[in-house]
C-alpha cells in the first residue's frame, strides 16, 4: 500500500497515472517486488525525497510481479529499477537501491528550484495570475489556471485564447471543453448528462457541432469517470 502522495500504477493506470500525468510534472516510476531486499530499502527513501518536492516531482510504484506489461516495457532486467519521465520519454534511470543523498541529487535534477513565475501561479489568484503570465506568456500552469478563472466568469473565448499559448495537455483539452460547453462551472445532473449524450450520438455522424459537443462533455466528465470509457466507444461505433 502507497504512502500519501504515493501512487500504486498497475497495468492499466499506466497511461493515465504515469504518461500523461508526465505532460505536467516529472514522474519518478519505482518498479519493485515483495521479494526484493533491496527494494524495502530504496522504497522509503524515494518516498521522503520525493514527498520532499511538495508535489513537484511524483512516485509511481509498480510492483513488477503483479504487472508484468510495465515491466515488459522497460525491458526491466534487475530491481529495482527507477526511471524519470517527462513529456512521456525516459529522461533518466537509475538501477539498484542508492542511498538517500544520492537518490535526492537525482531527483535535485528533475526538479529545478522553483521561478518567480512559478511561485506566483501558487498564490493562485487573478492578479497573481497575470503577473506571472507577464514573466513567463507561456507558463503552463499559469495559463491554464487563469483560463479555468475565465471560464468561470463566462469569458470563454478569452480563455481559449489563452489556452492556444500552450501544448496540449490533459489539463488543457478539460478547461477547454468547459469554455466550448459555454463556461458552465457544472456538467448536467447524472440523468441529464447521459441523455444529452444519447441525444447527441444519434446526429454525431453527420453533424460536426454535436461530435465536438460529445468529445467536450467526455474531457470535462474525466478519464477517472467510468461512462467516459464507454461513451468513447460509443462514439467510435457511431462514426465509423
Amino acid at each position: 500500500m502507497a504512502g500519501p502522495g504515493v501512487i500504486d500504477v498497475t497495468d492499466a493506470t499506466f497511461e493515465q497515472e504515469v504518461l500523461l500525468r508526465s505532460d505536467e510534472v516529472p514522474v519518478v516510476v519505482d518498479l519493485w517486488a515483495p521479494w526484493c531486499g533491496p527494494c524495502k530499502t530504496l522504497g522509503p527513501i524515494l518516498e521522503r525525497v520525493v514527498g520532499a518536492t511538495d508535489g513537484a516531482v511524483r512516485l509511481a510504484k509498480v510492483n513488477v510481479d503483479d504487472n508484468p506489461n510495465v515491466a515488459a516495457a522497460f525491458r526491466v532486467q534487475s530491481i529495482p529499477a527507477v526511471y524519470a519521465l517527462r513529456n512521456r520519454q525516459v529522461v533518466d534511470s537509475f538501477i539498484g537501491a542508492l542511498p538517500e543523498p544520492a537518490v535526492a541529487a537525482w531527483v535535485a535534477k528533475l526538479a529545478p528550484a522553483p521561478s518567480e513565475a512559478d511561485m506566483l501561479v501558487q498564490a493562485g489568484d487573478e492578479a497573481s495570475l497575470r503577473r506571472a503570465l507577464e514573466l513567463e506568456p507561456d507558463h503552463p500552469g499559469g495559463v491554464v489556471a487563469l483560463a479555468e478563472l475565465l471560464v468561470g466568469r463566462g469569458e470563454t473565448e478569452d480563455a481559449l485564447n489563452l489556452l492556444a499559448r500552450v501544448p496540449e495537455t490533459a489539463e488543457v483539452r478539460r478547461v477547454a471543453a468547459l469554455a466550448r460547453l459555454g463556461g458552465q462551472a457544472e456538467l448536467p445532473s447524472n440523468d441529464g448528462l447521459e441523455s444529452r449524450i444519447e441525444t447527441l450520438l444519434d446526429r454525431v455522424k453527420d453533424d460536426d457541432a454535436a461530435r465536438q459537443e460529445v468529445v467536450d462533455l467526455l474531457e470535462a466528465l474525466g478519464p477517472e469517470d467510468p461512462r467516459t470509457a464507454r461513451y468513447r466507444r460509443a462514439l467510435t461505433a457511431r462514426l465509423f
